[in-house]
């Protein structure tokens, strides 16, 4: 089947979250190794973040309406940037080397934008500029200031 015809039925299907899905792997690992008295603490933050990360990717997608959809990719945002802030706690407290800390940063950049992308094909969707459901592999900066602006306006 080639990439024109090909629906995404699941979540599963999207880049988005095969990214985000990742990257909680790599964050569970960084609980593995994190002193034993973080085990309640740090540990547990991360888990829930990372959780919450691909939780919110999945839930959004099963919505039926857009706005609905777009709240929750961002709470998944949301989760992204407390794992971001996470890991530089953890290069505060000499958990982990300042050079880990960036190379697990790299794919944190990557989710963001795979959902600051999603979060504008649903803004379209919403706005009735695009009617077919994918996802085009644009590039994109970390931040679009009129995307922002939209969501700011949203009533969520």
């Amino acid at each position: 089947m080639d990439n024109e015809s090909k629906r995404y039925q699941t979540f599963e299907d999207l880049e988005a979250y095969k990214a985000a899905r990742e990257f909680r792997k790599a964050m569970y690992g960084v609980t593995r190794r994190l002193p034993a008295f973080e085990k309640f603490e740090l540990a547990s933050q991360i888990r829930r973040a990372a959780v919450s990360l691909t939780n919110n990717i999945a839930e959004g997608h099963g919505r039926f309406h857009y706005l609905d959809q777009i709240k929750f990719m961002l709470q998944a945002r949301d989760s992204l940037q407390e794992l971001i802030d996470d890991l530089n706690v953890c290069e505060d407290e000499a958990y982990l080397p300042s050079p880990e800390v960036a190379q697990l940063k790299q794919p944190s950049w990557h989710v963001l934008k795979l959902l600051n992308g999603y979060l504008r094909w649903l803004r379209d969707c919403k706005t009735g500029q695009t009617l077919a459901l994918h996802e085009i592999p644009t590039p994109y900066g970390d931040s679009d200031p009129e995307l922002e602006s939209w969501l700011a306006s949203l009533p969520l």
